[in-house]
């Protein structure tokens, strides 16, 4: 019983960090992942460093985005911070 009463805060201590960090944070990975995985062309985007662009082409680990000028940049697909469809 000694051991419940040393141990027991610990473990519930993981648990509530656990719920309010850990899983949140790999709930969001996720979403990520999965906005980055479903682009296509045409999209219209954020990069991680705020340039505002419209994908104009997708390939495996790639993506071309044509910018507001018409000038075509690439960029890795993980550089894809956000899809606006506005």
């Amino acid at each position: 019983m000694e051991i419940l009463g040393t141990v027991g805060p610990l473990i519930l201590m993981f648990a509530i960090f656990y719920f309010l960090l850990i899983r949140p944070q790999q709930k969001k990975q996720k979403a990520v992942a999965q906005m980055q995985s479903d682009l296509k062309k045409g999209d219209k985007i954020v990069t991680i460093g705020g340039l505002h662009a419209i994908v104009d082409g997708i390939d495996e680990d790639k993506v071309i985005l044509k910018a507001g000028d018409g000038s075509r940049l690439t960029y890795d697909r993980q550089a894809i911070r956000d899809v606006r469809n506005d």
